[in-house]
């Protein structure tokens, strides 16, 4: 279990995480969203004593991050996967990893065989491509067999398979009762893998919810209907109290979940329909609802580009500027 309360970190007259209180909890997937610059990474960092609170706490199973011993059997980390010694073999980087936290040599077997690497473990890190890299840094997570897995952008550079396989992990590690704290930008992954949400917008708690109560609460939800006799339809409807509106064609809109009452009574007046279907937001438009006040960096589409820079560019942006800063500050 991962404790937050009132966390806060201000870098200047910045404040980058504002009284942050969650708890991250065990046997389930939580999700960790937030547009860029929201605070996100400050915080895990936070949790892991990289950065120091300017106030509030953070507590680990109930301990401080630095008052763990041998810190890789409390809580494996994947926060930038590029965090490794490229001189070093995948095999010797994790067993200077092992070594440090008294783990056994023959772990370090073990987890380079689960996430695929046995066959390149005695190739040096540098030469791995992103999603090596990534397989890596998981490799390092599960090394001390943690009760807690945090993982910053975990399919970040993986392929299909790669995917697949990391999401499927984290489920199967959450059922064995770990605590799994995932971030990641992408919304489609996170909505087949996260059970809970937590979300923050500039450095404040916007949601602590389930994945199916965020999605309920911050979008709307209607059925769709497609008929040859529309009106016949809507005379229905209104008659039942139900209030539908016109959405171009044959199609109609109710708001709702009525589908089940509107096949019935569709079905009682021997009305023909072509369509019934419920609609519901997806996690990315409930996500963008939520979060639209929150979004530090704007990309404006209808801004003109200097010759050979992508629409949105600053004008004054140099080759180098453009590839560092503008898509770190891409909403």
């Amino acid at each position: 279990m991962i404790e937050l309360e009132g966390l806060t970190k201000r870098y200047g007259d910045k404040m980058a995480v504002n009284h942050l209180t969650f708890t991250v909890r065990p046997g389930i997937v939580t999700g960790f969203l937030g547009p860029n610059g929201a605070g996100k990474s400050t915080t895990m960092r936070m949790m892991l004593g990289l950065d120091r609170p300017t106030a509030g706490d953070v507590r680990i199973d109930g301990q401080h991050y630095d008052r763990l011993k041998d810190p890789l059997k409390y809580i494996g980390a994947l926060l930038d996967a590029k965090a490794m010694h490229g001189g070093r073999s995948a095999f010797n980087h994790l067993l200077c990893l092992a070594q440090s936290n008294g783990i056994p040599s023959s772990r370090v077997h073990e987890v380079l065989d689960t996430v695929g690497l046995t066959a390149v473990a005695r190739k040096k890190a540098k030469g791995f491509s992103l999603g090596m890299g990534q397989r890596l840094g998981i490799a390092g997570a599960l090394l001390g067999d943690p009760r807690i897995l945090m993982f910053d952008e975990p399919v970040n550079g993986l392929d299909p398979e790669g995917i697949h396989w990391i999401r499927n992990l984290m489920k199967s590690l959450a059922e064995q009762g770990r605590t799994i704290f995932v971030s990641s930008h992408l919304m489609s992954e996170m909505a087949l893998t996260a059970d809970h949400l937590v979300v923050i917008g500039q450095g404040r708690l916007l949601a602590d919810t389930s994945m199916a109560d965020f999605i309920e609460q911050n979008s709307r939800s209607y059925v769709r209907i497609r008929s040859p006799q529309r009106e016949r339809l809507l005379d229905v409807l209104y008659a039942a109290g139900i209030t539908a509106v016109q959405a171009g064609g044959e199609t109609l809109e109710v708001d709702g979940g009525k589908a089940e009452q509107i096949g019935e009574l569709a079905a009682q007046h021997h009305l023909v329909l072509h369509e019934l279907s419920p609609q519901q937001a997806s996690l990315e438009e409930a996500f963008m609802r939520l979060t639209a006040e929150s979004v530090e960096y704007h990309a404006h589409s209808d801004t003109p580009a200097p010759s050979g820079l992508p629409a949105g560019a600053p004008p004054d942006s140099s080759a180098a500027a453009w590839g560092d800063g503008w898509q770190e500050g891409r909403s």
